[in-house]
């Protein structure tokens, strides 16, 4: 399984390098790196077993144009198990493309990469995609994700609340 996820780092560092060289063209874009911070709040899928979700991240964009951008999101989410079970805290480490389609604040996006178990005495890592909507203002990020987990046996709807500025 760890050979996996480092392919799919590996897969998704290669992509991030061949977007950024190929966006080496002349444009009138000014392309800038942004970075966020966001606080997450979700509802796992599996409620009989999962009761919520909380979680903090840090995410680097960097703007190919006005209306797209690649990014990378990392940081702790903590999945609170019922039954006086301990708790699962994962790292999600996430690579992908975020497309602003209406006004330039609305967007959507999406993201794949692996989640690290770090709590529970766990070592099981999954790999997990995730699709999201949001809008965005010069400061603020509001989004909602749906994140799945391939070796979890729970996925979550997630809020994320943020505040980003220009590097």
């Amino acid at each position: 399984m760890t050979s996996k996820i480092k392919n799919l780092v590996l897969l998704a560092c290669v992509l991030f390098m061949s977007a950024t060289t190929f966006a080496q063209k002349k444009s009138n874009y000014d392309q800038n790196f942004r970075l966020g911070f966001g606080l997450n709040v979700g509802a796992p899928t599996d409620e009989d077993f999962y009761n919520y979700a909380v979680g903090a991240d840090a995410r680097l964009q960097y703007d190919l144009s006005k209306q797209t951008s690649l990014i990378l999101t990392t940081g702790f989410t903590n999945l609170f198990i019922s039954n006086d079970r301990p708790d699962l805290g994962i790292i999600p480490v996430k690579a992908g493309f975020k497309a602003f389609v209406w006004e330039d604040r609305f967007y959507v996006l999406g993201e794949v990469g692996g989640a690290f178990a770090v709590t529970n005495k766990s070592n099981q890592h999954t790999y997990l995609y995730a699709p999201g909507i949001g809008y965005a203002t010069k400061y603020v990020d509001v989004s909602v994700r749906y994140e799945g987990y391939t070796e979890y046996d729970t996925n979550q709807i997630a809020l994320r609340l943020a505040y980003g500025f220009k590097l």
